[in-house]
């Protein structure tokens, strides 16, 4: 783990990056992070987070400012610029299930080739999936969802990189911190090692590439 600066961890993200962020509908979502993917310039990624937020908050900036290609979501309901881009087809936006989403991330932390759900069975979520029968039982078969960074929020940090999460700010973060091939943290608090209990840590440092220095 290495301790970088703010726009040192976003210069390492290229464009046209597949991204995971944490939160939900903007709540745990790494702000400062969001504006500077903004003031370096970036494009064409790909998203992968609960929702677009509300405008002028979270992905709703980056979806504001036309940084996206694609957004893997569950729910644009709050953000009506992200419903215009889309039926605009000026942004990509495949619509998972929350729970199928939040297991499709699981599964790729865990190292799993999918999950069996019946969620979306007869419906237009089933369309080029594949169906599996257990025990009478109609599944849809759910690939993991991968991607190449991470971008996650915690309220605490070490020196190591061992994680707390605030309150409902925990959301998505655990899981995508598992899911990335790059970790990017920013964490409200830093403090020296030790000074985290074993028992209170939600992410471990092993799943950490980058904590980001408070100026």
């Amino acid at each position: 783990m290495k301790i970088i600066s703010l726009e040192g961890a976003v210069a390492l993200i290229p464009d046209g990056a597949t991204v995971m962020v944490g939160g939900f509908m903007g709540v745990g979502t790494p702000e400062r992070l969001m504006n500077e993917l903004l003031r370096q310039g970036k494009r064409d990624l790909t998203v992968i987070a609960n929702d677009t937020a509300v405008p002028g908050r979270g992905i709703g900036k980056l979806v504001a400012a036309g940084v996206l290609r694609k957004a893997i979501v569950s729910h644009i309901g709050l953000n009506p610029e992200t419903q215009r881009q889309m039926i605009a087809g000026a942004l990509d936006v495949d619509l998972v299930p929350q729970g199928t989403l939040i297991e499709r991330i699981r599964a790729a932390g865990c190292g799993l080739g999918g999950v069996l759900t019946q969620t979306g069975v007869g419906t237009l979520v089933e369309a080029g999936k594949r169906k599996l029968e257990v025990e009478g039982v109609e599944y849809l078969l759910e690939t993991p969802l991968r991607a190449d960074f991470a971008l996650v929020e915690a309220f605490l940090s070490d020196y190591q990189g061992n994680l707390v999460y605030a309150l409902t700010a925990r959301n998505f973060n655990p899981v995508i911190a598992m899911a990335a091939a790059t970790v990017i943290v920013d964490a409200a608090h830093i403090v020296p090692v030790g000074m985290i209990s074993p028992d209170h840590v939600i992410t471990p440092s092993v799943l950490v590439d980058y904590l980001i220095a408070h100026q």
